[in-house]
């Protein structure tokens, strides 16, 4: 059983989270402020986190911050604010989605079961492993290595660099990744995609063979020279 840590100064945003999570099935924890969260990540050790940006103590950003440090859990962000650089500054230090103020309870829990059931796939139920020179992705546990080491990523970023690799040459449009990485109709808008971009080139070292290229207008593909 999948449990889930809902991090929110609200009360009212927990009791009704906890209602629809736990008749899926979930356990749920809870933490009322940013010091409180931390606490509770280390202690309850949950499958997957939803963060809001605002509370107090420690922001939202601040304590995703510090569970990217070691951590890959998943990460939904609640915000109320409006402004785009509070979305992408999210996304930046690694939340795998964000949700805006006011929103649906049963969103939240089909946004949930979408990444738990991605990262809970059996072997089977996908290609496990792409290998390129000096890169491998491994969806059967989630794990990236660049020269034979691990690269610290989010799930988020495992799926979006295999949906890439998985077809070398082809070009993906900044809509169609939204659509078959994130899984639902998303409420943002394509520059997510650009920011997680941005997140994995950083986290690859050069390499002569390979790379990830912007299409100008479209989106991007990975782009192999020599295999």
């Amino acid at each position: 059983m999948a449990k889930i840590l809902i991090c929110d100064d609200q009360r009212m945003i927990h009791e009704t989270l906890r209602e629809y999570i736990e008749a899926e099935g979930f356990e749920c924890a809870s933490a009322f402020d940013g010091e409180d969260a931390l606490v509770k990540f280390e202690s309850e050790k949950p499958d997957f986190v939803i963060l809001d940006l605002m509370m107090p103590k420690k922001s939202g950003l601040d304590v995703c911050r510090e569970i990217r440090r070691e951590h890959n859990t998943p990460i939904i962000m609640l915000t109320a604010k409006g402004e785009e650089i509070d979305r992408i500054l999210g996304l930046e230090l690694g939340a795998d989605d964000y949700i805006v103020k006011p929103f649906s309870p049963r969103e939240v829990v089909a946004r949930i079961k979408v990444v738990l059931r991605r990262v809970t796939e059996t072997p089977k139920e996908r290609l496990q492993v792409l290998r390129f020179s000096g890169l491998q992705i491994n969806m059967s546990n989630y794990e990236i290595l660049a020269d034979g080491k691990a690269v610290a990523a989010t799930p988020k970023e495992v799926e979006l660099l295999y949906k890439l690799c998985s077809a070398p040459g082809r070009v993906w449009g900044r809509e169609q990744l939204l659509s078959d990485v994130w899984g639902y109709d998303y409420y943002g808008d394509t520059r997510v995609v650009d920011t997680q971009i941005k997140r994995i080139r950083a986290k690859l070292p050069e390499n002569e063979n390979w790379a990830i290229r912007s299409i100008y207008g479209v989106g991007y593909k990975f782009e192999v020279s020599r295999d």
